[in-house]
């Protein structure tokens, strides 16, 4: 939450989704969220508990595994339900929590569900298959599964993170630190402290039990009360490590799994951060090798001097932040902001274009609208998710922080020197977590999966968030499981790849063919 925060790890994939090409032409937002196919339900569906699937829950635990969950009619056809579950795992006996799920039958004969995470840490399922689950999946899934998407504890509809208003996030996104000095580094940190103790107090006692391990064993009651004795699932970027982290405690319970734009739950924090620095500048360069190829490019020469005219405007941008043409001051995070969130999806490249061109011309509207796009803040001022919260107080349960200031500087001028474009402000990310109310609960190590059922791991060559080398090594660490590799660029493959490798992930959900491993499309 500082003026350099480290951009989302994982992002959403609906934002990719939303950003192709919408602000080319009128800067609002796609909608495909009718079903098509099927026909809704006129009144709610009670699903009743499974015997034989109750029989297995971990102890104390089955009467979050026994419960009947009701499925109301919602919108354009789809299900929705709340599945309560326990607050702490610890005390199954004490206080609960209710996850929201969103579900869209399937078009035919069904023989399972899909669960589907999309991203984040603080990214919503159920917005996702709401808005995507008439366009992003194949007929044969859509006819084969129920399409279930849930807002993982803490994001959104579930016990969400809350701790600003509208109006606080605003001014919190303009504030600049130095963050290089002794001084500005102070500020930045007792600025944090202060929000982490307001994300406290208004989010209460869920705030310190939104790790991953704990959504992961949320993600076993939702396999059991959509009745499926094995968890069928679809997770991207943040949810391939919440999958990773589902298949280490519940081998037995895997089914097909599919895990798009790894995170390697190995690494630490600093790791992650560094490779990630290093594919958005890949990213950056490969972004601007096809705009020079367009007429319409606002930047000349090659690709080195296209790459230092962005820097340049960044500088200048630092120096003398510019305002908007609604009356908003935009900094260089900011900037930057808007210029890695269309790198998420490169059919959003020419929205980029258009951005970059305004502001070499002194208009910047267009790169911060870009920039709320990847914030969630609508034109209108209004902040339509959680997932800044979400992500940064999910990332502090999960990972250790550096917090030596010295060695924070270190981190700093290792990531300018791995990525001159960006990283200094990747940098000092781990600040929001220093004076976190709650400590971390987790250490980075290589997941362990002694499961039967072959995961399917997918990666992409110029995913800039979740580098393919991530996706490699999370495949060995699983062991049991295949890489399918796409040779494409932007943040994960399925729903927007090749049809080699969109047929070849429809082929494993729904007869269970599993790619040959190291197969590359």
């Amino acid at each position: 939450m500082t003026a350099r925060p480290l951009p989302a790890r994982s992002r959403s994939l609906v934002i990719g989704l939303r950003a192709a090409g919408a602000l080319v032409l009128a800067l609002a937002l796609a909608s495909c969220s009718l079903l098509g196919g099927g026909t809704p339900d006129k009144a709610p569906a009670t699903a009743r508990a499974d015997p034989s699937i109750v029989a297995s829950a971990p102890a104390g635990l089955d009467s979050f595994y026994g419960q009947d969950v009701v499925w109301e009619p919602c919108e354009n056809g789809f299900q929705c339900a709340k599945v309560t579950v326990p607050l702490d795992y610890a005390k199954p006996d004490g206080d609960t929590i209710r996850l929201a799920a969103l579900k869209a039958p399937s078009t035919g004969k069904k023989t399972g569900s899909l669960l589907v995470n999309p991203g984040g840490p603080g990214g919503s399922g159920y917005d996702f298959v709401k808005d995507a689950a008439g366009t992003h999946f194949s007929q044969s899934v859509r006819a084969n599964y129920d399409l279930v998407g849930f807002d993982p504890r803490g994001v959104k509809r579930s016990a969400p993170v809350t701790c600003m208003t509208d109006a606080e996030r605003d001014a919190s996104r303009a504030k600049v630190y130095a963050l290089e000095t002794d001084a500005g580094l102070a500020a930045a940190l007792a600025d944090n402290k202060a929000i982490g103790a307001q994300c406290a107090a208004q989010t209460g006692p869920v705030l310190g039990h939104i790790d991953t391990v704990s959504a992961a064993k949320d993600l076993d009651i939702l396999r059991a009360v959509v009745n499926d004795s094995k968890l069928n699932y679809l997770g991207y970027s943040y949810g391939t490590f919440l999958g990773s982290t589902y298949a280490s405690l519940f081998p037995d319970n895997v089914g097909r799994m599919v895990l798009d734009g790894a995170l390697d739950p190995s690494i630490s924090n600093e790791e992650l951060t560094s490779g990630q620095a290093v594919a958005f500048e890949k990213a950056i360069r490969t972004y601007v090798a096809d705009c020079l190829a367009q007429k319409s490019c606002p930047l000349s020469g090659n690709v080195d001097s296209g790459v230092q005219q962005i820097r340049d405007l960044i500088n200048a941008i630092q120096e003398t932040p510019r305002l908007s043409k609604d009356g908003r001051l935009v900094n260089a995070t900011m900037f930057v902001s808007g210029l890695i969130t269309p790198l998420y999806n490169n059919e959003s490249w020419p929205a980029l274009t258009q951005a970059l061109e305004g502001a070499m011309t002194g208009d910047v509207s267009l790169m911060l609208r870009l920039a709320d796009l990847g914030a969630d803040r609508g034109p209108d001022g209004k902040y339509t998710s959680n997932s800044t919260f979400a992500f940064n107080a999910i990332n502090c349960l999960d990972y250790p922080m550096v917090s030596d200031t010295a060695a924070m500087r270190a981190e700093e001028q290792r990531l300018m020197q791995a990525s001159p474009t960006l990283g200094y402000f990747f940098a000092y990310g781990g600040t929001n977590c220093v004076d976190w109310p709650y400590k971390n609960v987790r250490t980075p190590a290589p997941v362990e999966y002694s499961g039967a059922a072959p995961i399917v791991v997918v990666g992409t060559t110029g995913d800039p968030a979740t580098p393919v080398e991530w996706a490699a090594s999370l495949r060995k660490q699983l062991g049991n499981a295949s890489l399918l590799t796409w040779r494409g660029e932007g943040h994960t493959a399925y729903g927007r790849a090749n049809s080699c490798l969109g047929d070849a992930v429809d082929k494993y959900l729904v007869d269970g063919t599993v790619p040959a491993d190291n197969t590359v499309c």
